[in-house]
């Protein structure tokens, strides 16, 4: 929401907002871009009656400004709509979804149309740091962004994705979560489903192999795309080895993983059996299937699959995601977005081939609508298994949960402990926090793993560790 606000500033329209609690960063770029957000939600925000009001999907009835909204015959949307409405549909619009990668494949996606001259306009989910904002409105053909699969407003209880008509669509992964929305995996899946049978028939789809759930998608609705695989990659089994699933269509790889200074490097292997070498900044085998599906989907609309992969050598990420935060004693600060367990195993694998002989310490905050629950209860334990140490935060709002349904750090800890990896819970942030400042040692890799703020945990062991911003 606070992304739409720039590109309505940015395109000339008077902006303001309300939200219940507004904190740094987006309070502080929201100001930066003369947008005034009041604090909390009252009918007189709307005084004088705005043109049109965008509605964010955490708004529901009861709210007072929603219904005055609603009393008073106000125009309203939701943010997809609004997006298309005024920015998207006069453009081909590229379109990333899946469970993973979204942000950091649209975000990847931009800087490889930018790189071509692509002049790309976008909204990612997330800061991209080879741009000045997660926004952008250029003069080129394209429009890039991530197609949520959560819901998109109160009003319009399905997924946001359905609203973009993509003229080009990679499909990154297909598994369980938002349990908040999703009764189970069958009723992912079909949203899913339904995002494939309407898209024409005339856009070209790029999909990853390496998931199962993603494959039977496809096969239930007979559309014909172009697949990736990365072998033993983040959706396929520890044993999977070099396996090749099996599928209709062109299939494209990125094989050979290593590392070399501080680059994970790759072969890219095309359907007719040309090779191109490949380097990503970015650690290990998901952000190498994430950096794939965007090249195959880039070649797709007309940019040459070197052009995509020297961009990619120059593509520094999004903010949270494996983002080193800081550095100084021997110890590495990492902030990751990760709440999902196969995210967590991913991210830990390739931090332990790019920090191969250092102790992996993870923090994790259970604060996604899924990672609260018990959903993932044994699939986060071997998830967390690949770390050396592991501290737990209390399950965030708790109170919401009934404890039969509500995940259980205690129960994690207590499996950690069985499997040999130092565990313990800990619900006080800055409990926490002098923990780590006090025990971390030369050496140490500590790792934020939370969808949230971690209530300042990372500030707070930035200052408490002496740490700097990485060079």
């Amino acid at each position: 929401m606070a992304s739409l606000a720039g590109m309505l500033r940015a395109a000339g329209y008077a902006v303001t907002g309300s939200d219940q609690a507004i904190y740094p960063p987006m309070s502080t770029v929201l100001a930066d871009l003369g947008i005034a957000v009041q604090e909390g939600y009252r009918a007189e925000n709307l005084v004088p009656a705005p043109d049109l009001v965008v509605i964010g999907n955490a708004m529901s009835r009861g709210n007072p400004e929603v219904e005055a909204v609603l009393a008073g015959g106000i125009p309203y949307c939701s943010m997809p709509e609004a997006l298309m409405r005024l920015f998207m549909g006069a453009r081909r619009r590229a379109v990333i979804v899946g469970t993973h990668g979204k942000t950091t494949s649209s975000a990847l996606l931009s800087w490889m149309l930018h790189e071509s001259g692509g002049d790309p306009s976008f909204m990612v989910g997330g800061a991209c740091l080879n741009f000045a904002h997660n926004y952008r409105l250029g003069q080129g053909p394209w429009f890039v962004t991530e197609g949520d699969e959560y819901d998109t407003a109160f009003f319009d209880k399905g997924p946001k994705f359905l609203h973009y008509d993509a003229d080009a669509l990679l499909v990154n992964a297909v598994e369980f979560d938002h349990a908040d929305i999703y009764r189970n995996l069958d009723h992912v899946k079909q949203a899913f489903r339904t995002l494939l049978e309407r898209t024409r028939p005339d856009v070209p789809i790029v999909a990853s192999a390496d998931f199962p759930e993603l494959r039977d998608v496809v096969a239930t609705t007979g559309r014909t795309v172009t697949w990736t695989h990365v072998p033993g990659g983040p959706g396929a089994p520890a044993t999977a080895g070099a396996h090749v699933p099996e599928v209709e269509g062109p299939l494209w790889q990125a094989v050979d993983l290593g590392e070399a200074e501080g680059r994970t490097t790759f072969t890219v292997l095309t359907p007719d059996g040309t090779r191109f070498r490949g380097a990503s900044p970015l650690p290990g085998a998901m952000n190498v299937a994430n950096a794939l599906g965007v090249t195959v989907l880039a070649a797709s609309i007309g940019v040459p699959v070197e052009t995509s992969l020297a961009a990619l050598r120059t593509f520094r990420g999004v903010r949270r995601r494996q983002e080193v935060v800081g550095e100084g004693g021997g110890v590495t600060l990492i902030d990751d977005f990760a709440h999902h367990p196969t995210a967590v195993g991913a991210t830990l694998t390739a931090l332990r081939a790019r920090y191969p002989d250092r102790r992996l310490w993870v923090l994790f905050e259970p604060r996604s609508n899924t990672s609260r629950r018990r959903v993932f209860q044994t699939a986060f334990a071997d998830a967390f298994a690949l770390a050396d140490r592991v501290t737990v935060a209390g399950v965030h709002r708790q109170e919401q949960l009934v404890a039969d349904e509500r995940f259980s750090p205690a129960e994690l800890v207590a499996t950690l402990t069985d499997r040999h990896v130092n565990a313990e819970t800990i619900d006080e942030i800055d409990t926490m926090a002098t923990l780590v400042a006090t025990e971390a040692t030369r050496g140490d890799v500590v790792i934020l793993m939370s969808n949230g703020a971690f209530g300042g945990l990372g500030v707070r062991l930035i200052e408490r560790l002496s740490l700097s911003a990485p060079a």
